[in-house]
């Protein structure tokens, strides 16, 4: 197991960019740079021990200095919709920004997949990792409290992809924390990924209204084009579901402090296979409906070219207390762990 560091180049306003590169004893590869703390490539082999790099990621770092749709990035303060960019916290009402459509998204305009995060290796005994920290200032983009935010990437000689996040704060705040990567088994950039076989663990989802803020309810899947809860290529039904994927999975048995599995991931061209095991209560999915990318070298992301599995807490918690509580306070500190594992078949 090794780590290695690199020197990218720096931001507008002077920030360094650093990229770091994870790699285990079975030839498995991850790369994380300090941009968004981002995961820009994740490299495993096929059943014929050919590897790719799976996860959708840009060529350069002016690319992602250009902006993105938060290609591997963390997002926060609050993953995905809050509705109409408005909450009540304590009594108190909060504005944030509204960045898609009516609603506030992934943090507002300046999310954490825009800041360049503080890294610095993690060593462990069964693997190699990084971890990376933010000091989110308070009234940053709306939000209340000081918070201080870290983010552990760690690959493991079981081939396992481990993302831990910790955080704390001064003042009570909504928290919701993701990570947005895109995956594709069979290569970033070879096509879209409708053939992948998904299977996700949750026998409930959340439906939303045309802004895709849930409804509120928690509707069985059975029956219905959202069912993956047996292994569905993702192309089979999703001209049934408009504009495709982008839906939040009630996550069985979720929510705890260890994880459980949340979702199964195959390709059947190359045998690749990923399974995210997470503690969080939800998992969105999202099938990069509208996905239209050309990168510098040419390489194209269209629709579908990739399929996001964003272990998360519920859309627009703040807003609905039936939900799992997002609220994080003083004295207390917020973890949540996702592992994804990968081999071929």
């Amino acid at each position: 197991m090794n780590i290695e560091k690199e020197f990218l180049g720096k931001t507008s306003d002077g920030a360094e960019v650093e990229q770091y590169t994870l790699r285990n004893a079975n030839g498995l590869e991850a790369t994380v740079i300090t941009l968004g703390a981002t995961l820009t490539s994740v490299k495993t082999p096929d059943r014929h021990g050919k590897f790719e790099n799976i996860t959708l990621s840009l060529h350069s770092l002016d690319e992602y200095l250009k902006g993105h749709p938060c290609l591997g990035s963390i997002c926060g303060r609050f993953a995905n919709r809050i509705a109409k960019g408005r909450f009540t916290l304590d009594g108190r009402g909060y504005t944030l920004a509204t960045n898609n459509g009516p609603n506030h998204l992934h943090g507002g305009v300046l999310g954490f997949h825009k800041i360049v995060w503080t890294a610095a290796p993690e060593p462990s005994t069964d693997g190699v990792g990084v971890a990376l920290t933010y000091q989110s200032r308070d009234g940053e983009e709306g939000y209340p409290g000081n918070l201080t935010v870290k983010v552990t990437y760690r690959l493991t000689n079981d081939d396992e992809l481990e993302m831990a996040y910790s955080a704390t704060t001064d003042s009570a705040t909504p928290l919701n924390l993701t990570n947005h990567a895109y995956w594709n088994l069979a290569g970033a950039g070879s096509g879209d990924v409708l053939g992948h076989e998904l299977t996700l663990h949750a026998d409930r989802y959340l439906p939303v209204d045309s802004t895709l803020i849930p409804l509120g309810e928690l509707r069985l899947v059975r029956g219905t084009p959202m069912d993956f809860t047996s292994p569905q290529a993702i192309g089979s039904r999703i001209g049934e579901v408009a504009g495709g994927y982008d839906h939040c999975y009630v996550v069985n048995a979720g929510g705890g402090a260890e994880p459980v599995p949340a979702a199964r991931l195959r390709d059947p061209a190359s045998g690749r296979v990923m399974e995210v095991y997470t503690t969080q209560p939800g998992v969105q999915l999202y099938t990069a409906n509208g996905m239209r990318l050309r990168r510098a070298d040419g390489v194209e992301f269209g629709p579908h070219s990739g399929v996001c599995l964003e272990t998360q807490h519920f859309p627009d918690a703040p807003n609905q207390p039936q939900f799992p509580s997002t609220i994080l306070r003083p004295n207390e500190t917020f973890r949540q762990r996702t592992v994804h594992k990968f081999r071929a078949e």
